[in-house]
Parts: structure tokens; sequence; C-alpha cells
């Protein structure tokens, strides 16, 4: 039986979980337990009498960190089953579908939320932690983030999705963008479905695509373009 994809998230603020994972596809994934979702209060691990989890930055300035013996308890009271323990962080390497592709064929993820200034670097150091950003901005914690991670993750398992061909052609599948979509009406505000992919010509349509994704591609994410396969659609 293969092992069901878990996703475990240490975060200040539970309640917001599941969010949007409870919603539409990952949502019913969730409910008929294609994947399952832990979540776990880092203020529980705090021996302080107000729950305090952070102290201030050593060195000076503005902001908070997160405490390592805090964090440590939080992470050692997870059974991570060779799960890998991410920090969600701005200055973490970029979130690719490469990646979500190896993470959504193991058994699943843990995820560290981090606040304020972050998560005290001996923590990261000492764990191992593998960080990731899903942008260039700054958010106020990583709950958003681990949502999207996982989200990314869930819809490639398998089940979850109806047809494997949609995922084939998606944006950055191909090292491509994916190529524009159009349905009924034919004319909309004067403007026409293009008239190849009435054809029928299924090669035609095929080529027409590729084309697309890649002027696409070319003008919005050029940098893709040094990635895409050396594949020509006959």
């Amino acid at each position: 039986m293969t092992e069901l994809f878990t996703a475990t998230v240490l975060t200040l603020y539970p309640d917001a979980f599941p969010g949007v994972l409870d919603t539409s596809i990952i949502g019913r994934a969730l409910k008929t337990k294609k994947w399952q979702l832990e979540t776990l209060d880092i203020r529980e691990f705090s021996d302080h009498k107000h729950a305090s989890v952070d102290d201030t930055t050593a060195g000076g300035g503005p902001g908070m960190v997160l405490r390592p013996d805090v964090a440590a308890k939080a992470i050692d009271s997870v059974v991570r089953n060779e799960r890998p323990l991410i920090n969600l962080s701005p200055r973490g390497k970029p979130l690719t579908q490469a990646r979500v592709h190896e993470l959504a064929n193991g058994p699943g993820v843990v995820l560290f939320c981090s606040r304020f200034e972050g998560l005290d670097q001996r923590v990261i150091d000492a764990y191992e932690m593998e960080e990731i950003s899903i942008g260039d901005y700054v958010l106020a914690g990583g709950e958003v983030a681990a949502q999207v991670l996982i989200e990314a993750c869930v819809r490639l398992i398998p089940g979850v999705l109806g047809a494997k061909e949609s995922i084939k052609n998606e944006s950055f599948e191909q090292g491509l963008l994916e190529y524009p979509h159009y349905t009924r009406p034919r004319v909309w505000n004067g403007q026409e479905i293009p008239k190849v992919l009435l054809s029928g010509d299924h090669q035609r349509i095929a080529r027409w695509r590729h084309e697309a994704a890649k002027n696409l591609t070319k003008n919005v994410r050029p940098d893709l373009l040094d990635q895409e396969p050396d594949e020509e659609i006959k």
C-alpha cells in the first residue's frame, strides 16, 4: 500500500489551517483521505508562563526572533518518517515545479512557519532545514506559503486531478508557460477564437499551441526558454 502523503505544519496559528486547502479538488482529496494534514501549535512547546515563543534580536535591531529551544521542542515532537523538514522563508530557494514533483512523489513534508524576523539560525543549521521561498516578496508569516506548497504537491498526487494530460501541458511542465485557452461564445467583444483551434486538425492545433506557448514565454518569462526541452512538435 502506498504511504499516504502527509503534510505536518508547525505554526503559531493552527486555526489558519486547512484554510483554502479545504476547498475544491484539494479539499475533496483531503476528505476522501488521498492525503492528510496535521497542525502543531508551536506555543504549546513554550515553558514560559505566557507561552512566549520569541525574544529580542541578538546584536540589537528591530523585531523579534523565534526562540531555538521552543522551536526545537516542536520539531522533535514530529515523527518525520523521511519527510523533508522545510522552513518557509523569503530567503530560501525559489519553489519550482520540479521540486514540487519531488515532494509530491515522497511521503509528505514537515513545514515550519516562521514569524517575526524569522527562526534562530542555530535551529536551521542543527536540523539541516531546507529553506523554500514562494516568491521575491515578504509575508507576515509562513502559513500562506505553506498552503501554497501543499496545494502544489497535493494536486500532483494520483487520483486528485481527473486527467493526467492536463498536468502534462501546464505551465513549467515542458519548460514553457501554458498556451492561451478559449471557449464559447465563438465571438466575444469583437474577438474571435483563433480559427486553427476550430479546425479539428489536431497536429495544426498542437503546433499552434506550442508556438503560442513559446511566444508567451518569450514575452513574460524569457528566462525559462533556456530550460525548454529540445523537442519539435510535428
